[in-house]
């Protein structure tokens, strides 16, 4: 199969599962170091799963945005809230258009390599928060890329419209290492249990009726 694919490779559980149900089109995978308070533990896993793999990987930085953009998940483990990811509160995690810089830069990457898509890991439960998540924004970048490059690069998001817990279910059928994925946006030595996406993150694998191998504080 012709490897004509980049991924956007957070080191979370979405995108890593990602990674290895598209591993035979992957050329690239590209992480992006923006400052956030996970950022660190997050790249350390997509490092490894790449390993394990055999895909190349590189780091791009993006540290203008931890320094002019407005978000607490640029601002230290004691600015995120507490919760369900569908709260009210948790719209402080979100960092302005995100996705939109980091498709950007990927596609950039991807005619600069030849390659013909970029693929991101969002998913059907990152839509109540997350403008830069949702079917409607993915399908007006992916036009955007299109009709900007020469080679017409698009974007595939094949979880847009599914659930973390159906996620979980493909990962385990595919064998993915979840001990090795990072999620906690407080970005501890151990998930926090108690953020949006540490209880995402549970609910996920109780959902799916696997066991949950995350280390948590409580």
């Amino acid at each position: 199969m012709e490897k004509d694919s980049i991924i956007i490779l957070s080191g979370g559980m979405d995108s890593v599962t990602l990674m290895h149900y598209r591993k035979d089109r992957i050329a690239l995978a590209v992480s992006f170091d923006y400052g956030s308070n996970h950022n660190a533990r997050e790249i350390a896993c997509a490092t490894e799963q790449c390993r394990i793999l055999g895909i190349e990987h590189i780091v791009i930085p993006l540290s203008f945005m931890s320094r002019y953009f407005k978000s607490s998940l640029l601002e230290g483990a004691e600015s995120i809230p507490e919760g369900h990811y569908e709260d009210e509160n948790m719209k402080s995690t979100v960092v302005p258009f995100r996705n939109g810089i980091m498709l950007s830069v990927a596609c950039g990457l991807a005619e600069s390599r030849g390659l013909k898509h970029v693929m991101m890991a969002n998913h059907g439960g990152d839509h109540a928060i997350y403008p830069d998540c949702r079917p409607e924004f993915v399908k007006a970048m992916s036009d955007a890329m299109k009709y900007g490059t020469y080679d017409g690069v698009t974007i595939e998001a094949d979880f847009t419209d599914v659930t973390k817990a159906d996620i979980a279910r493909l990962g385990d059928s595919l064998g993915v290492d979840y001990s090795l994925t990072y999620s906690c946006y407080k970005g501890g030595e151990k998930h926090c249990g108690k953020c949006g996406t540490c209880v995402e993150r549970k609910e996920a694998f109780v959902e799916a009726g696997i066991s949950d191998p995350t280390e948590y504080e409580d």
